[in-house]
This record gives structure tokens, sequence and C-alpha cells, in this order.
């Protein structure tokens, strides 16, 4: 049986779901394409977006059995990305300092690297505490 850690929180999910609209919650558990088409939509037009507020619940359980917990903190991570992307301080505290100058210099290499972060964030950190175990 595999042991349950708590990865995410459902307070930072219910934080990111103020801009759930644009997707945020959704990418945060793991669910980026859901998430995109939130972004595009506005949260379907705002009816699923509401419809999520009761759905978080679950979402933050399948994300907790989904990924990895360790020495980087998911919630930490999410919520540099999400107010701080574009300076890479996300980047940084992953320990990639490299690419966290580099979107510094570029807007999150022009916005880009940032989507793409959101995309495969929690799959980065999950690898990062997997391979620090």
């Amino acid at each position: 049986m595999q042991e349950r850690t708590d990865t995410h929180s459902k307070v930072i999910g219910y934080l990111l779901w103020i801009f759930g609209f644009l997707g945020a919650h959704r990418f945060y558990y793991g669910r980026p394409v859901t998430g995109t088409i939130w972004f595009f939509t506005l949260g379907l037009f705002f009816i699923g977006w509401i419809i999520d507020l009761f759905l978080i619940p679950s979402m933050d359980r399948e994300a907790d059995l989904r990924y990895h917990g360790g020495e980087t903190d998911y919630n930490v991570a999410w919520i540099l990305l999400t107010f701080l992307g574009l300076f890479g301080v996300h980047r940084m505290y992953m320990g990639k300092w490299l690419t966290g100058i580099l979107y510094l210099c570029t807007g999150g290499l022009f916005l880009i690297g940032v989507l793409y972060d959101f995309w495969t964030l929690n799959t980065q950190i999950s690898v990062r505490n997997a391979q620090s175990a």
C-alpha cells in the first residue's frame, strides 16, 4: 500500500482558486489540460470555476497520492511560480540557478517558460524529491 504524504494543501488550492478562472488551481493539482482550458475560457465561463470550489478536496487527495513528497515543497514552489514566475524565483528555489537567472533576464523566457512550468512543475518537483530520497 502506498504511503500518503501531504504534498499539496487545500489552503493553497483555495488561494489559487481565487485566480481559478485562469486555471491556476488546476495546474497546481496536476491537471494541465483543464488548467489550459480554464485559462482560455475563464473557467469555462465561470461555471466550472464555481463547481471547482467543491472539487478541490478530491483534487487535493489525488495530488497527494500522485506526487512524491520530500525536500522541495510543492506549495512554496507553486506560490513562487504563480506570483513571481516571470523572475524565475521558483526555479532558483528548486536549485535550478542557471535557468532561474535566465528567466529573470528574459521575463520567464518571454512567458513561454512560465507556461511550460505551469504544465510541468509538479513533475519537476516529484522527480527531484524522488532522486533526493
